[in-house]
């Protein structure tokens, strides 16, 4: 196909005013994405620093030592007993602070709760042996 001598000025006008409109169009998308992306991440720091207020509130030091440790080992379920330790402030089940002992008896129920269910047990397959000295 043979481009005409008007199509040829057209497309290299287009070109590089096609290249701007794609770089603002680029531009104001990561923009949209980078700005969605703060504000997330803003939200996230405030919850977190409402749930070490609230958990601050209602753990005394060791309790809180004991639940930090878990953290580093066990996120997942540290997270649970976290969760579990705000609703019951915000609910008014917790009547000052709680211990070491307390959040102890805590966690073996949450670990109740998790535990696995049961067992695998693998069955093997009983083979006749044709080998065995026991024809003699």
């Amino acid at each position: 196909m043979v481009q005409t001598s008007e199509q040829q000025k057209f497309t290299k006008m287009a070109d590089p005013e096609l290249e701007e409109i794609r770089a603002r169009r680029m531009a104001e998308m990561q923009q949209q994405m980078g700005g969605g992306g703060e504000q997330k991440a803003e939200q996230q720091a405030r919850q977190e620093e409402l749930k070490n207020t609230i958990l601050a509130g209602i753990l005394d030091q060791a309790a809180r030592s004991r639940l930090n440790n878990l953290k580093l080992v066990k996120p997942e379920k540290a997270a649970m007993v976290e969760n579990m330790l705000i609703q019951m402030a915000q609910s008014g089940q917790v009547q000052g602070k709680i211990g070491e002992d307390h959040l102890k008896t805590i966690l073996e129920r949450v670990s109740e709760q998790t535990k696995p269910v049961g067992k695998v047990k693998f069955q093997r397959r009983k083979v006749f042996d044709d080998d065995s000295d026991d024809d003699y």
